[in-house]
């Protein structure tokens, strides 16, 4: 019967994959991946073999039909991202979806996620939260930046180095100076840095320090 795997690949290190994610690559038919150029080189790491097929952002729904026959035409297909679990703020939504209507079982494994060990680390309350993922770039962002200042939950982001100065100025406004934020930047790379502290301290580091790399943003509920 065929079966998708979800792997989950490093975010940074590669010691954080599983002994169970290099048995499943090696003993799978197919792998797709968001950027076949990643993983090739993490498979060469590994020193396992396999033909890559692309699935991506970009071909998500051009390519939706062809994947499932492909999953069904073999007994295990792996969907692996460029860097931690499929389908958190990377491609795989559609396919798991489509994967689960047609009937094809699907498992998806433990593994590398940065928004977990970024929540964790922050210091802030971590038994209840909210994930946002990316914000929306222009329509709809004042919307749910107005949400978080409501949230009494923490909450969680993604975001980009060259808009998160933009995003902690937000922050500033619509939360307060003194709303207490938590930056994790680089989580398991050779740079990880943890910067705790108001949203107007951690905004000043950032002005002055211009940010690199891989960002997780954790805000504080409201008291």
């Amino acid at each position: 019967m065929a079966k998708l795997f979800l792997v989950p690949t490093p975010i940074g290190n590669l010691e954080d994959i599983t002994l169970r994610a290099i048995r499943v690559l090696q003993e799978t038919d197919v792998i797709f991946a968001e950027d076949t150029r990643v993983t090739k080189r993490l498979l060469s790491h590994l020193e396992i073999q396999k033909l890559v097929h692309p699935f991506h952002a970009h071909n998500e729904h051009k390519s939706l039909s062809h994947a499932i026959d492909k999953i069904k035409a073999n007994n295990s297909t792996v969907l692996v991202s460029d860097a931690g679990t499929p389908g958190i703020s990377d491609p795989g939504f559609l396919l798991i979806r489509e994967a689960i209507e047609q009937g094809i079982e699907v498992e998806c494994l433990p593994g590398p996620v940065a928004l977990i060990p970024g929540l964790v680390a922050s210091g802030f309350p971590c038994d209840r939260f909210v994930f946002e993922g990316f914000l929306p770039h222009k329509k709809g962002r004042q919307t749910r930046l107005l949400a978080i200042e409501k949230e009494a939950r923490t909450t969680v982001l993604y975001e980009s180095p060259h808009r998160l100065i933009k995003c902690l100025k937000q922050v500033v406004e619509f939360m307060g100076a003194d709303r207490k934020v938590c930056v994790a930047r680089e989580i398991t790379k050779m740079y990880e840095e943890f910067q705790r502290g108001t949203a107007e301290e951690v905004l000043a580091y950032y002005e002055a320090k211009p940010p690199k790399g891989e960002i997780v943003m954790i805000i504080e509920g409201k008291k």
